[in-house]
């Protein structure tokens, strides 16, 4: 009896410092090593990394570039000294995506596109268009490229006229299949791609928050859905993975709002114990199977990787700083950290999971730029 009462004593000393191993000082100290190991990936032609993540999920490729993307380009705003090198790395990935994109639909989208027509007329995915256009609208808003200014406006209005023609003003990313990411990256795009050439799509996005309001809320929990029909019938609810990034991408449609998501979210999908942090992908109350798109979940805890991943964006966003600490405490815990050749990459994760994590711990200078009004003056 009496070594359970020390075993037990030690454990409850033990326990409660067990974060202290993995609490980093300050979890933005990894940019350096993500990006010099971000870097590298994006600047060689083929990679083993690369062909894995696209066998695992196309999308999966197409993302990993996007958040690398902006990353970049808000490390060529924080550090102008080095902007050079890293618009360097935002241009290859541009180039390359582009290339990519001649290949078809299949080079970033999962199979089942292929089981019926789209029901938007242009036969478009949103999906590919707003993650295409927010790498372009970025680029352009740090320095502007002449080679990129036609592709950027052309693949804006496509997009814009794609939203319009929507029954509610969200479109597909497949057949019949919208997505909350996708449309809020799409909004985030335009308005990206306004404070760049000075044009307006207010009202569009306005009027996207008031159909979103009336249509794709869920009742019990006060947040959007996470995909719909083309008409905007509810497929799937609430979904940590698309509410923490689509929080984000609010915050450069309607403010207001995307606080209102982030913190319904929070109260929602975030755990906290002992100080360690992670994200559910699904209500308590909606237990779903593990799917391709948010990966495993552990039991009883109910953390999943893809929700707590895209949380770390979500909370830098909203400058939470004790959830991105928790998170980070977690990450450091459960994905094993590797530092090889200057780089940083997550036994546990893959590409884009570092690629997330990169842009979660430089964000900021982009949406700052896209919303200053000496931005849009320079413009008028």
């Amino acid at each position: 009896m009496r070594r359970m009462l020390l075993l037990l004593l030690a454990m409850a000393v033990w326990v409660p410092s067990l974060q202290l191993g993995f609490r980093p000082d300050n979890p933005r100290d990894w940019v350096p090593a993500l990006a010099a190991r971000q870097r590298a990936l994006a600047l060689v032609a083929e990679s083993p990394e690369r062909d894995v993540l696209r066998r695992s999920n196309p999308e999966w490729d197409l993302m990993a570039r996007t958040f690398c993307v902006l990353a970049f380009a808000n490390l060529a705003l924080h550090e102008p000294e080095h902007r050079a090198e890293h618009l360097a790395v935002v241009d290859t990935l541009i180039t390359r995506t582009l290339e990519d994109e001649r290949g078809g639909v299949d080079t970033f989208l999962l199979p089942y596109v292929h089981a019926a027509p789209f029901r938007d007329a242009s036969g478009r995915s949103l999906f590919i268009e707003g993650e295409v256009a927010l790498m372009l609208a970025a680029r352009q808003l740090v320095e502007p490229r002449e080679a990129w200014a036609r592709p950027l406006r052309e693949r804006v209005d496509r997009m814009a006229a794609q939203l319009e023609r929507a029954p509610l003003l969200s479109a597909e990313s497949y057949p019949d299949e919208g997505w909350i990411f996708c449309n809020t990256v799409a909004l985030a795009a335009l308005r990206l791609s306004d404070a760049v050439d000075g044009r307006s799509h207010a009202s569009l996005r306005e009027r996207w928050v008031r159909s979103a309001r009336e249509h794709l809320m869920d009742a019990r929990t006060g947040l959007l859905v996470s995909s719909f029909t083309h008409e905007g019938a509810t497929r799937d609810g609430p979904e940590g993975s698309s509410l923490w990034l689509a929080a984000h991408m609010l915050q450069l449609v309607d403010a207001d709002f995307a606080r209102e998501q982030f913190e319904r979210a929070r109260e929602v999908f975030i755990g906290e114990r002992l100080g360690f942090a992670w994200a559910a992908e699904w209500p308590a109350s909606d237990a779903r199977a593990e799917d391709i798109d948010s990966g495993p979940t552990i039991p009883l805890v109910n953390a999943n990787a893809g929700s707590s991943g895209l949380a770390l964006v979500a909370a830098s966003a909203f400058g939470d700083e004790a959830l991105l600490m928790g998170l980070s405490t977690s990450l450091r815990f459960a994905a094993f950290p590797i530092w090889e050749d200057g780089g940083l990459r997550f036994a546990a994760g893959n590409p884009l999971a570092d690629a997330v994590l990169l842009y979660a711990l430089t964000q900021g200078p982009l949406w700052r730029r896209a919303l200053s009004p000496r931005t849009l003056e320079a413009h008028r």
